[in-house]
Order: C-alpha cells, then sequence, then structure tokens
C-alpha cells in the first residue's frame, strides 16, 4: 500500500471524463487499497481515481471513519430531496463554500472483485457519494458552489 500524490485544480485530468473498469484483477484492489490510504492520509471523506491520476471510474468513501465504501463503475438510481452544507476538497486546498447535494440517494456499483452492489445513502454519506462519483465525469464542487467562503 502507498500513498499517491493528489491532482490539484488546474490539472487537466480533473476535466475529463473517466472510462469504466472491465478489468478486476488484483492491481485493481492494489488501487482502490492505496486510495483508502491516501484519502486517509489527507483527512479526507472521499476519493475519486483521477484525483491520483487515474482515468478510471473508482471512488472510495468513508464518513465514519469506520465504513469503507469502494465504488467501482457507479451509476447514481435514484435520488430525492436537496441538502446544503459546506463542502470542501483535496483537489481544490484552501477553497470551500456551500453546494446542494441529494438528502438521499440510491447507487449501483461494483466492488474490486467486480461483485454488484446497491448502496441506499442519505445525509452526509449522500454528500460523499455526490462529490466523487461527480469527479469521475469531470466535474468539481466548485463547478457547483452556491456561495464560496472567504
Amino acid at each position: 500500500m502507498a500513498i499517491r500524490e493528489i491532482v490539484k485544480l488546474g490539472d487537466e485530468v480533473l476535466r475529463t471524463k473517466a472510462k469504466e473498469v472491465t478489468k478486476f484483477d488484483e492491481s485493481l484492489g492494489v488501487l482502490i487499497d492505496d486510495m483508502f490510504d491516501t484519502m486517509f492520509k489527507a483527512d479526507g471523506v472521499g476519493l475519486a481515481a483521477p484525483q491520483v491520476g487515474i482515468l478510471r471510474r473508482i471512488c472510495v468513501v468513508c464518513v465514519d471513519g469506520v465504513t469503507k465504501y469502494e465504488l467501482v463503475n457507479p451509476e447514481i438510481l435514484k435520488f430525492g430531496g436537496i441538502q446544503r452544507g459546506a463542502e470542501g476538497c483535496l483537489s481544490c486546498p484552501g477553497r470551500s463554500g456551500i453546494v446542494a447535494r441529494p438528502k438521499k440517494m440510491t447507487v449501483k456499483a461494483q466492488d474490486r472483485t467486480g461483485e454488484s452492489k446497491l448502496y441506499k445513502v442519505d445525509g452526509f454519506t449522500a454528500v460523499a457519494f455526490s462529490h466523487e462519483i461527480d469527479h469521475l465525469d469531470g466535474v468539481l464542487f466548485v463547478d457547483k458552489i452556491e456561495r464560496e467562503d472567504e
């Protein structure tokens, strides 16, 4: 397991749509483990593969320090409600602001072995899922800020 360098705002990889994962092998598991290690080291709650320079549809989330979600090829099936709250991003250090996100979401994804999973999340976990899935489409939280913090 290794700590990877987090790509910063201005790098074109963050604005590029990530490609679907088709190969589920040991190297995918290593990448996912590295992403969790990198996220925890940076005091984050989520990290998408483009943030470490990998254009694949992979993200990891852990908002409570315990429950680890690995989302490979995530797809939002349903969402509802709106919640607004302060957000930041490991790729946009020093910037934060108020962003509107779904209150609850149903997301289908695969794990590192390719097994299909269905997640029903709400609250801050839904915020993190939405934020990280946006990264996979080249969308950053700064694109959605309603009011930026000074």
